[in-house]
C-alpha cells in the first residue's frame, strides 16, 4: 500500500509540475513586447532636424488659429510601443514612411526659427516647455512665472516626419500637451497635393495612434 500510494504522489507531482510548465510558456508567448525597452526612442544626439521637416509643419500650420503657436524646441514623439508599434503598415510605401519615421525619431533633433507661419510661433527650450507645462496644469497664469504663458492653451511637441521615397507622403507626430500629465496626441499621415502638405484620410494604418492622457 505504501509503495502505491508513494506512485501515486510522484505522478500527481509530475503532472503538477507539467501543468506549471505549460503555463509559464504560455504566459511568456503571450507577454507584450515593449518596444520601449528595446527600441527607444527620443534619445539625446540628434542633432538639428533636417530642412525638409519644416516645410511639412509649416503647411499644416498656415490656417490661422485662435491661440498662440508654440512649439518644444527639442522634437519628441509619443507612440504606444507595448505590444508591438500602433502602427499597422501594409502597402509598400507605408512600409517606407514606418521605418523612416522609426528611424529619424530615435534621436531627439533640435527645431530652429525655421517656420513659414504666417500667424508666428515661439519655440521653447528645455526649461521653458517645463514651465510653461507647470503653469498650464496648475492654471496659474495670473502673474509671476507664468505670465508669459497665460495665453496658452496647448504646447506642440513635434516628431520628425518620415517620409516615403518619392517624397510625396510622410508620417508626423503631434503632441498637444496642456501640462504635464494633459493632452493628447497623434501620428498621422500626410500628403502633398498642389504643392502643399495636407493631411490625409485616416485608414486602419495609423487609426490605432491617437490618444488622450
Amino acid at each position: 500500500m505504501r509503495l502505491w500510494w508513494r506512485l501515486g504522489l510522484i505522478v500527481v507531482m509530475i503532472a503538477a509540475a507539467v501543468t506549471w510548465l505549460r503555463i509559464t510558456s504560455i504566459h511568456r508567448a503571450n507577454k507584450p513586447t515593449d518596444l520601449g525597452l528595446t527600441r527607444p526612442l527620443n534619445q539625446p544626439g540628434g542633432g538639428p532636424a533636417p530642412d525638409d521637416a519644416y516645410e511639412v509643419y509649416s503647411d499644416l500650420y498656415q490656417a490661422p488659429m485662435q491661440e498662440p503657436l508654440a512649439f518644444a524646441e527639442d522634437s519628441a514623439i509619443d507612440i504606444p510601443q507595448v505590444n508591438g508599434s500602433c502602427l499597422r503598415p501594409k502597402a509598400a510605401q507605408e512600409h517606407e514612411m514606418t521605418d523612416a519615421f522609426v528611424a529619424a525619431n530615435q534621436q531627439v533633433h533640435r527645431w530652429m526659427q525655421k517656420f513659414s507661419i504666417a500667424q508666428g510661433y515661439r519655440l521653447l527650450s528645455a526649461s521653458e516647455l517645463a514651465q510653461a507645462q507647470t503653469c498650464l496644469s496648475v492654471h496659474a497664469r495670473g502673474g509671476g512665472r507664468c505670465a508669459d504663458y497665460k495665453q496658452l492653451r496647448y504646447v506642440r511637441l513635434l516628431g520628425v516626419p518620415g517620409f516615403n521615397q518619392a517624397h510625396t507622403r510622410a508620417l508626423v507626430s503631434v503632441i498637444k500637451s496642456c501640462g504635464e500629465f494633459c493632452g493628447s496626441g497623434g501620428i498621422f499621415p500626410v500628403e502633398k497635393k498642389k504643392d502643399a502638405w495636407q493631411r490625409s484620410a485616416t485608414t486602419d494604418f495609423t487609426r490605432d495612434c491617437s490618444w488622450i492622457y
